[in-house]
């Protein structure tokens, strides 16, 4: 049988793909002419643990010819253990874990909870500036990105944005109808944005003095990839919800909402569901995830190379600064790369030289690698880098 071209049965939300993957195996990709490449994006922050890890195929073969499938009207063996791991990683006290398919879904099952627990009058979420949550409606519209918000007009009420960093321009969009602040401890779709623990202090201390909930989206920076088991972690703060998603199921679509138990505890039977959330098959991808990374201590793994990857970039021409935690960093390119070509034709030319990467913003790059990835490939991605900066192919 032969198929159709991409463009005659795919819809175009997507541009036409560079390149078909047919097989990768840890931090290696393999298109369908048999071209190598490092993988220096890990699926948009996805496959942490490497392609193809021999663990995680073994749990879900396992797993697939055990268990697939029975709702969630029936309890399952494999989500317990990775809710219970879950909560002890989070180590924000007693919390409960509800799973869902991605991260839009976590953060939809967040926002519910959250107008849930708040109750009427309570209901809206305010985030960030050049945030993104997700592309349901509620998250697309707690995404603090106005140009992806035009077409869908009108999206649903109840969300406001204020500047990123800003605890001034939170506390300045506040009133009696807020329950909950939506902010992710590193913004990554946004540009990998930091901001500093005064930041997040401030909106703990706001939400404590007005009774509302602080809601972490941790869907990529979760699991270890910025050098901790959760980004909030680096600023000494507790959560009320924690939105997972991308890392836990290493590449098996799971995501997951974690809520301390009061908070837990509005969701009653009916009020919010998923046919597949948490489903045995995505839970035994998930539940080996979290045993091989606590295993070799992923958050230490993380902080090494990160600054290993972090050394060797800093080191090129044509580099003006690195942002970011951890093994999700962004290089912005010079005023003088940037005189002759934008991040997008940069990241063009890697792919074409065999480097997975992405052009987050026009003058960016962003690197989410396996938390695997060896110095042989790194000093390989950094040398097709440099010399790309140096004679642009």
């Amino acid at each position: 049988m032969s198929l159709s071209s991409f463009d005659d049965v795919i819809m175009s939300n997507y541009a036409t793909p560079p390149v078909t993957f047919v097989r990768g195996s840890g931090s290696e990709l393999f298109d369908d002419t048999g071209k190598r490449y490092i993988d220096m994006l890990g699926g948009l922050a996805v496959t942490s643990l490497g392609h193809s890890h021999p663990r995680i195929a073994d749990a879900i073969a396992q797993q697939s010819r055990t268990l697939l499938h029975v709702s969630n009207l029936f309890g399952t063996e494999p989500h317990l253990e990775v809710a219970e791991r879950l909560n002890r990683l989070i180590d924000s006290g007693p919390g409960k874990v509800l799973f869902q398919n991605s991260g839009a879904e976590a953060n939809e099952g967040a926002i519910k909870l959250a107008r849930k627990f708040n109750g009427r009058g309570r209901h809206v979420v305010v985030s960030a500036f050049r945030s993104f949550h997700g592309r349901t409606m509620a998250t697309l519209a707690a995404t603090g990105q106005p140009e992806k918000h035009e077409p869908f007009q009108p999206l649903p009420e109840g969300f406001r944005h204020a500047q990123w960093g800003d605890v001034e321009a939170f506390d300045a969009a506040l009133d009696e109808t807020v329950g909950a602040i939506l902010v992710e401890p590193l913004q990554g779709e946004g540009g990998v944005n930091e901001a500093d623990s005064a930041f997040f202090g401030g909106l703990r201390a706001m939400c404590d003095e007005r009774g509302m909930l602080l809601i972490f989206d941790e869907v990529q920076t979760g699991l270890a990839r910025t050098g901790e088991w959760f980004g909030f972690q680096h600023y000494g703060i507790q959560p009320d919800i924690v939105t997972m998603a991308k890392a836990l199921g290493n590449g098996v679509p799971i995501g997951a909402v974690w809520a301390r138990d009061d908070v837990a505890a509005a969701f009653k039977p009916g009020d919010h569901g998923s046919t597949f959330g948490g489903q045995p098959l995505a839970a035994s991808a998930a539940r080996e995830v979290l045993r091989v990374m606590e295993e070799m201590d992923a958050p230490a793994v993380v902080r090494e190379r990160g600054e290993a990857l972090r050394r060797r970039l800093d080191a090129l021409d044509g580099i003006e600064s690195i942002r970011g935690l951890g093994l999700l960093l962004a290089a912005t390119l010079t005023a003088e790369v940037l005189e002759q070509r934008s991040a997008a034709d940069v990241n063009a030319a890697l792919l074409e030289n065999g480097v997975v990467a992405n052009a987050v913003n026009p003058t960016s790059l962003r690197f989410a690698p396996a938390f695997t990835i060896s110095d042989a490939e790194l000093d390989e991605v950094v040398g097709i880098l440099a010399r790309i900066l140096e004679n642009g192919s």
